[in-house]
């Protein structure tokens, strides 16, 4: 059965997903891959932990056609339902166009589609790699971002709040899709909300699944793991580096110091990128962060510095993780900043300059408003160059690594 899909948005998440469009991203990314020099000492065997999106699915694209990897990819995505009318989400056709693609010239791809929190998946991933590899795991990328966290042993679930801490918060924000900016006012988030905030969005996790390859004695001598955080402007302090959200990316920053002592046996390392600011499903609810992001985007289009996910993870694997065949290039608090570009002092002038002066009248000239609302419309599929939007498609695709007994 064929359907038309179009993008129906609600706030900032948008309910459907194009499978055409998400296939044709997800082969852009791959092209810009080949299309460039293989990255040597790369990765051979990679579990990703939230693969199927952004930075994980880039990372993934990136082992396998850059490397030659062998990947497993781990993610919580809906699979589309033709006799409901409903489509997948964007990750799950966006895991149909990357497998798809990978095993048409012979690399090993497998997903897993289950709460990457719990315990039973957790067990589903280890006998999986003990099923189907020899030698151990040498890159674990941990690529999470959820709203919400079950633990695994007290059965409590934790929702993550976007708050300042401390005094209500009020800046100025962007309505999308009506191009118009508004004013907000956030309340401070309570003691027992930047609490659950670390328990969805810090490093908890990260060391449950560490420990659980540890045990299962899964993990290669001279082993990288890596999570993906992100530091931000002074501009954006208040509600994110020094907001709840930030309270917990420290705590992840935090556990990669105790992971790399665990890993000191293996001769492993643990490690934290500061990515650039992207146009993210997360990112897009956080106030005031619509707003930098369309400024940063025109800035750096201005400077010729932009860069999406795949040219950000590229650029990590070849300058950073797998440089020369030698240990990750860091900076001296052990950290990887892929913001760089974003952070330059020249940038972020421009960006506070633009901040102080945009308004309603000179909004569409200040910003890359365009860019950023096309960029939140690709991460559902739309939009793409190439696609024809009035032709019916097919809702139903499975993923081929998955039966039909495991999907969600």
């Amino acid at each position: 059965m064929h359907t038309l899909i179009h993008p129906k948005v609600r706030g900032y998440i948008c309910t459907t997903a194009h499978p055409v469009g998400c296939v044709k991203q997800v082969q852009t990314s791959i092209q810009y891959v080949t299309q460039r020099p293989a990255i040597a000492y790369g990765p051979r065997k990679v579990l990703i932990i939230g693969g199927s999106t952004g930075f994980g699915l880039a990372s993934r694209i990136a082992a396998t056609f850059g490397s030659q990897a062998q990947t497993i990819a781990v993610f919580f995505e809906r699979e589309g339902s033709a006799a409901l009318h409903r489509t997948a989400s964007a990750g799950w056709y966006n895991t149909v166009a990357f497998e798809e693609e990978a095993h048409k010239v012979g690399l090993y791809a497998k997903s897993i589609n289950g709460d990457a929190y719990s315990d039973a998946t957790k067990q589903r991933v280890l006998a999986l790699i003990e099923q189907d590899w020899q030698g151990g795991i040498d890159l674990v990328v941990y690529s999470l971002a959820s709203p919400r966290r079950i633990h695994p042993k007290t059965g409590l679930c934790f929702n993550s709040v976007l708050k300042p801490i401390g005094q209500p918060y009020t800046t100025k924000t962007i309505d999308v899709m009506h191009n118009r900016l508004e004013e907000v006012t956030i309340e401070p988030a309570s003691d027992q909300e930047v609490a659950d905030t670390i328990a969805v969005m810090g490093g908890e996790d990260w060391m449950l699944w560490i420990e659980a390859l540890l045990q299962a004695n899964l993990l290669a001598k001279g082993v990288q793991t890596i999570a993906y955080s992100y530091y931000g402007s002074a501009l954006t302090y208040p509600i994110y580096r020094e907001g709840s959200i930030g309270q917990a990316k420290k705590h992840l920053e935090a556990t990669s110091q105790v992971i790399q002592q665990r890993l000191e046996v293996l001769q492993g390392s643990a490690l934290i990128s500061f990515n650039k600011a992207l146009v993210t499903q997360a990112s897009a609810a956080i106030p005031a962060i619509p707003l930098y992001v369309s400024l940063l985007y025109k800035v750096m289009k201005e400077k010729q510095l932009h860069e999406e996910c795949m040219e950000q993870i590229y650029r990590l694997y070849v300058d950073h993780l797998y440089k020369n065949g030698e240990r990750p290039i860091a900076d001296s608090e052990g950290f990887i900043r892929m913001d760089d570009w974003e952070m330059r002092e020249d940038v972020q002038q421009a960006v506070a300059q633009r901040w102080s002066e945009v308004n309603d009248e000179n909004l569409l000239l200040l910003t890359d408003l365009t860019g950023y609302k096309q960029a939140f419309y690709r991460l559902f599929g739309f939009e793409v160059e190439g696609v024809d939007y009035s032709q019916p498609v097919a809702i139903d695709r499975s993923i081929p690594s998955i039966s039909t007994s495991t999907k969600r």
